[in-house]
């Protein structure tokens, strides 16, 4: 019995954007009408350290897929020079539970993370939105840029990062890479950034608001993807309270998403203001944006759904394309 160990450059290549959206929205599909088995994560709290370790398990009944991630956030890792985000994905067999696959899973992870906002975007976002405003300059932002760029033709990119050099290497990173347009401009404050933005990003460890929600123009689409506990909080109650909310799972935003869990608790918002899940849009059980004017915002707390798509999809590619190494086991 063999294993193939996939590496993260293993991963990038055998996991292209265009192919994460697409799956993306299969298994959102999924996971709002009865076609997934994705029990809530388990958290493990690293108090010294700030650090949490997650279990992510799911089993999709229609694609046959099934993985189980491990994925630990350690935002104090940034001051050692290490990434704040370590995880491993296991693919296995659906139909014999036997081990098929062994992939890094940060880089996995930043892929489907930033393609189920590209999902979102492509479903949700104008057509003819062209300027977005990127908050955070890791490596999450730069999936979402990606992602953002492959489903709608970007002329200008924002980014703000409370870390001026930072920004600065993100915009020489993502320069022309790909579906992303050279004019990336460097801003000094999230308000310039997200004025007159079509598409807004954030991807940042926050636990307050990274922006003003009087800020955010008529039409904008939001994408919030850095908040993943309910003390965090990218946004602002009035920009929830101005949008039209979709959420990637409902129980899981109202168990994980600060951003949703704060406003709720002091009444500014109650439980029906999340319209609809993303597959119930992309099943077309629920309507997404119905006028130009209107404000959309997804809240993604992250699903292992997505996981296992992405484990599938990159496993494929690399028996095609001769990727990774085989292991006995």
């Amino acid at each position: 019995m063999k294993l193939r160990i996939l590496s993260a450059q293993d991963v990038r290549r055998a996991l292209p954007m265009a192919e994460a959206i697409e799956g993306m929205q299969q298994a959102f599909a999924q996971l709002s009408t009865g076609q997934a088995e994705v029990p809530l994560r388990g958290h493990v709290d690293v108090a010294p350290q700030g650090g949490t370790t997650l279990i992510m398990s799911a089993y999709l009944v229609q694609s046959n897929d099934l993985a189980v991630k491990v994925v630990s956030v350690f935002p104090k890792n940034k001051q050692q020079g290490e990434p704040t985000i370590y995880a491993a994905v296991l693919v296995l067999d659906a139909e014999t539970g036997r081990p098929l696959a062994l992939m890094e899973g940060g880089t996995l992870t930043a892929i489907r993370t930033g393609a189920g906002s590209g999902a979102a975007t492509d479903l949700l976002a104008r057509e003819d939105a062209s300027v977005v405003a990127i908050l955070g300059s890791g490596v999450q932002a730069r999936t979402q840029l990606e992602a953002v760029c492959t489903v709608r033709n970007i002329n200008e990119v924002r980014v703000y990062s409370p870390t001026h050099e930072n920004a600065v290497l993100f915009a020489r990173e993502m320069r022309g890479v790909g579906p992303i347009p050279d004019n990336i401009r460097i801003m000094s404050n999230p308000e310039t950034a997200v004025r007159g933005a079509d598409i807004i990003c954030t991807a940042t460890s926050s636990s307050q608001p990274v922006f003003s929600g009087k800020d955010v123009a008529p039409g904008a689409h939001i994408n919030g993807v850095g908040s993943y506990t309910p003390a965090m909080q990218e946004m602002d109650a009035e920009t929830v309270q101005r949008a039209l909310v979709v959420v990637d799972q409902r129980e899981a935003a109202w168990e994980e998403a600060g951003d949703l869990i704060q406003p709720l608790q002091v009444g500014l918002i109650t439980q029906a203001h999340i319209h609809a899940e993303l597959g119930e849009i992309v099943a077309g059980l629920k309507p997404g944006r119905t006028s130009p004017e209107q404000i959309t915002f997804f809240k993604s707390v992250g699903n292992a759904a997505q996981d296992a798509i992405s484990g599938r999809i990159a496993l494929a590619n690399a028996i095609a394309l001769g990727l990774g190494t085989e292991v006995n086991l």
